[in-house]
């Protein structure tokens, strides 16, 4: 009698086991095309990633760097300071998007161009994201915002 409650035990323990291991597989699964990697342009320049690869790139804008070309399509250069990426976009662009302010693009890297899916940029004059603020951060190139509150301040 002993023997068979310690066997059912034992087949629940696995059967938990295996039923966790196929969930934990099928969430992987459907979420592998909703993660996406965030690179810095120096990275993007040092280790180039394949152009099946889905990912975020950001930087600043890169001064004088914008063309607008026929239709909707944008073409600039997004630095941080240590490389700079040309981009293009095909589409509507944020209003706040501009020269020398921070954003964030989600595409490809193909053939020496990230060609963008999706263009976000700063929602007020102060904010730049995280992962750009640590990439400037990182090249030497980031201050803190003036002591007025106005835009940080890059060299």
């Amino acid at each position: 009698m002993k023997s068979l409650k310690k066997t059912r035990r034992v087949q629940v323990i696995v059967l938990a086991f295996v039923a966790l291991a196929i969930s934990t597989a099928l969430i992987g699964y459907a979420m592998r095309d909703g993660i996406n990697f965030f690179r810095s342009p120096s990275q993007v320049a040092e280790d180039p990633p394949e152009p099946t690869e889905m990912f975020r790139l950001g930087g600043l804008v890169e001064a004088g760097s914008i063309v607008r070309g026929e239709g909707e399509t944008v073409r600039f250069r997004v630095t941080d300071g240590g490389a700079s990426i040309p981009v293009s976009y095909t589409g509507i662009l944020p209003d706040l998007f501009a020269e020398n302010e921070g954003m964030v693009g989600q595409g490809r890297y193909v053939d020496g161009e990230f060609q963008a899916v999706e263009i976000l940029a700063k929602h007020d004059e102060t904010y730049m994201p995280a992962e750009v603020m640590d990439a400037l951060k990182e090249q030497g190139v980031y201050r803190e915002p003036d002591a007025t509150g106005g835009a940080p301040v890059t060299n």
